[in-house]
Parts: C-alpha cells; sequence; structure tokens
C-alpha cells in the first residue's frame, strides 16, 4: 500500500517521504480502515520539523493523527463494527473513558505510533469511532485531534453555559471548532486574529464580535469593551504569548484552556492578575473514546460541520503541510486518500 513516512530525526518537509508498505492484516480484536482523508493539525508541523516536544520521531512514522476511512476487515471477535463502516481513528490508543493516565502519554497517533497519511491503517477495534451520517470523509478527519480538544476544553471540563462569553485565539482547526460549539451551546464567541479578511469570516460563522490584535495590540481591552466591561468566561488558549492578555480579558470567576503554542513562544505566567480573577487554569490532553463519542452525537444532533479551509490530493501532501502553516489558513487543512 501506499503511505507517506518521516525519516528518522526528520527536521524539514524534505523528510516527508511517499513509501510502499504491506497492507496490514486484521488480527483478534483489529479492523483494517481504508483511509480517505486524513487531516493536519499544528503538532503535525512541530513533529514534521523536528521542533514538537517529545523531539524527532525515532523512527520512520507514518504521521498525522486524524483520518477517517471505511473498515475492509476485520478480525476474530471484532463486536463492535463490521466491514463497510465509516469510522474515525482516536487521537490516543487505548483511552476509552475516565481521566487521563501518565500510562496514555505515549500511545498517540502519528507520534509515536504511525499516523493515517496512508492507504490504510490496522486499528484495535475499541479506538474507533463512527462518523456522523451528515459528514464527508473529508468532514469527519478533522474531528479526532482539533474537534475532540475544543470539545473537551469547553463541553467537559466545565461545560459552557447560555450565554457564556467565549474568546477564541486565532482562526485555526481548534479555535474555528471552539467557535461552532460556543454557539451550539448557546453561548457568545469573540475572536482575535491579524486579518480582518478571517473575523468577516468568523462572523459569517457566528462569531458575536473579533478583534484585530495588530490593529489593536492591547486587545483584551478591545474584548471587554466588546462583552461591555464583563469579560469571557472561557477562553481556548493555544497561542502561548497571548496568556497574559487572556488572564486580562477573563471574567470573575473565569476559565483558560491551555492548548498549545502556535506562536512558537512559551507563555509567561502573571500570578497577581490570575489570582485576582478567581479563575481556573487547566491543560487539555485531546480528550478520550467517551468524549468523542458525546462530542459525535452533538455535531449530529446540531447538524454541525468542521470548517475545512482547503483539500489537497494525496500526491500533494507536502503541499498541504506548506499551506497549512500558511496566514492564509482558517480552519483545517485535507489531504483527500483516493
Amino acid at each position: 500500500m501506499k503511505a507517506y513516512e518521516l525519516k528518522p530525526g526528520a527536521t524539514s518537509l524534505d523528510d516527508l517521504i511517499a513509501v510502499e508498505r504491506p497492507e496490514p492484516k486484521a488480527g483478534p480484536g483489529e479492523v483494517v480502515i481504508r483511509v480517505r482523508a486524513a487531516s493536519l493539525n499544528a503538532r503535525d508541523q512541530g513533529i514534521a520539523l523536528g521542533r514538537y516536544r517529545a523531539g524527532a520521531v525515532k523512527n520512520a512514522t507514518i504521521p498525522l493523527s486524524d483520518g477517517a476511512g471505511e473498515i475492509i476487515a476485520v478480525g476474530a471477535g471484532v463486536s463492535r463494527f463490521k466491514t463497510g463502516d465509516r469510522v474515525m481513528h482516536t487521537f490516543r490508543k487505548g483511552w476509552i473513558d475516565g481521566p487521563y493516565r501518565p500510562a496514555n502519554l505515549g500511545d498517540t497517533m502519528g507520534m509515536p505510533l504511525d499516523g493515517m497519511l496512508a492507504e490504510q491503517v490496522l486499528a484495535d477495534e475499541r479506538d474507533c469511532v463512527r462518523v456522523p451520517d451528515h459528514l464527508s470523509f473529508e468532514e469527519a478527519a478533522c474531528l479526532p485531534c482539533a474537534g475532540v480538544t475544543a470539545w473537551h476544553a469547553l463541553m467537559e471540563k466545565k461545560p459552557l453555559l447560555p450565554g457564556d462569553n467565549v474568546l477564541l485565539i486565532g482562526t485555526g482547526g481548534v479555535s474555528a471548532f471552539g467557535l461552532q460549539f460556543a454557539k451550539l451551546a448557546g453561548a457568545k464567541a469573540f475572536v482575535i486574529s491579524s486579518s480582518d479578511v478571517k473575523l468577516a469570516r468568523a462572523q459569517g460563522l457566528g462569531a458575536d464580535g473579533g478583534v484585530n490584535y495588530k490593529t489593536h495590540p492591547d486587545w483584551d481591552a478591545e474584548v471587554m469593551r466588546l462583552t461591555g466591561g464583563r469579560g469571557v468566561d472561557h477562553v481556548v488558549e493555544v497561542g502561548g504569548e497571548t496568556l497574559p492578555r487572556s488572564i486580562a480579558a477573563l471574567a470573575i470567576g473565569g476559565n483558560i484552556h491551555s492548548i498549545g503554542f502556535v506562536s512558537g513562544r512559551q507563555p509567561t505566567f502573571e500570578s497577581p492578575g490570575f489570582v485576582n480573577k478567581d479563575a481556573t487554569l487547566d491543560s487539555i490532553m485531546v480528550g478520550n473514546r467517551a468524549m468523542f463519542e458525546r462530542m459525535n452525537a452533538a455535531i449530529a444532533a446540531g447538524r454541525m460541520k468542521p470548517v475545512v479551509d482547503k483539500v489537497f490530493s494525496f500526491a500533494q501532501a507536502r503541499l498541504a503541510y506548506e499551506y497549512q502553516r500558511s496566514p492564509e489558513l482558517f480552519g483545517k487543512v485535507v489531504i483527500a486518500i483516493d
């Protein structure tokens, strides 16, 4: 079968190579997924460039944690699925339900485990979830990491309430999902971006306000103004260096969900300003299968569709990586695997 690999010690996209691998065979409790689409996350950029927090890949590794396809073979004892079922793989293997445990740390798709950028993937049936009926493979491929992460932050830690204010940092995959989940829950969503075009697009998705942080470097004050001086109840904090202003934009009793550092710079923490807000800061480790399934039920009920910015062919995998890190990105980048 055709696949892509990152070479051991990969530090650039030159280390992303097309390869042939043997077709997987389903053992007891396993299924083979014919992958139809895979999507990229900010994490995948760090892995390809050798800048991910776990270091460079140690072995030849199929990249990308997120993908969707249909089951083409089942092993002995499989009871949750049958051939022809449309499924997605969870971000972490083996985390079915309950709290995150350190034992799950190394069980992530795309690094250190092989990921989804291949024609076929072998999976334990316990690590698969069904694709909502109204979604295409390209749309479903966006859900396992970015979708579940945003859902975990806003609907599992301390669930959103109607009328809550939510702040989204930028317009990448997690932030776009955060905007959609906020509106699905009846909350108000506010977005910061360096692009007025992106802010207008976010408002087209239901955002209640936006701030261009280049025009307004003190964007936290603008967020306060937009919320009538109240501030925001939740921040989906993916920027890193944006943390101090996210704290300043909080309402009393607000929550900051720390997810990533797309700015490439570590955040600084201003304790007095945080403590004075009676606030909560948590970290989000994507989520378990049970969260994934609850999210899918909400997506199906609301007929919500992920924001797919652009779809590339399998042969254009490198171009997909390049576009995903470009300033034009809004939502998710997908690779179709024909």
